[in-house]
């Protein structure tokens, strides 16, 4: 079966995107100064709360494949790592996302909350992927060269059992979450 509700065309994807949205746009990740302020180590918000997303859906799949409803090597795609294409791709967003404190999903919370930056970053990210994409043929073979792991999880690719990866993801979570408590509405550490 397939989510949510057996279907998954296009209404359920804007459904599901208007819900996260919101959501984000509640906890305050619609504001360039959320991002930023994570990047500087002064606001953790933004790592807690994606990392508790992954600490959740990785929950998630490893109880559904040890309740026996998936398996992970036939019912989930997992790319092999391209570390010279990833490696770009890592430093260009990460760049925009330090300059401009919006990722894409952000600025585009940003924009439909009426903020002007939102639509400025995203106008961004549009030159940036019609300028990479009349590059790409220039840069093909490269980023395409040095393949890393071929298509391995990161159980598979630590020689862990997936609760023990799943048990130092929460463990990460519970540590960061622990020293980064806060001295204030931001979670900023006391110095």
């Amino acid at each position: 079966m397939s989510f949510p509700l057996g279907y998954t065309g296009p209404i359920s994807g804007l459904l599901l995107g208007t819900v996260f949205g919101y959501v984000l746009e509640n906890a305050g990740f619609g504001s360039g100064c959320k991002l930023t302020a994570q990047l500087r180590f002064q606001d953790w918000a933004v790592f807690k709360v994606m990392f508790t997303a992954i600490v959740v859906a990785s929950g998630g799949l490893y109880l559904l494949q040890g309740l026996g409803l998936m398996n992970v090597t036939n019912d989930l795609f997992v790319p092999s790592v391209f570390l010279w294409g990833s490696s770009l791709g890592g430093v260009l967003i990460g760049a925009g996302m330090a300059i401009g404190g919006y990722c894409p999903g952000t600025s585009l919370v940003a924009f439909c909350s009426g903020r002007v930056d939102g639509l400025v970053f995203l106008l961004g990210i549009v030159l940036g992927t019609l300028g990479f994409n009349s590059g790409y043929e220039s840069i093909k073979t490269w980023a395409w060269k040095q393949v890393g792991p071929d298509s391995l999880t990161l159980p598979q690719l630590l020689h862990l059992p997936a609760w023990a990866v799943w048990a130092l993801l929460l463990a990460v979570l519970l540590v960061v979450g622990y020293f980064t408590r806060g001295n204030g509405d931001n979670g900023r550490q006391a110095a």
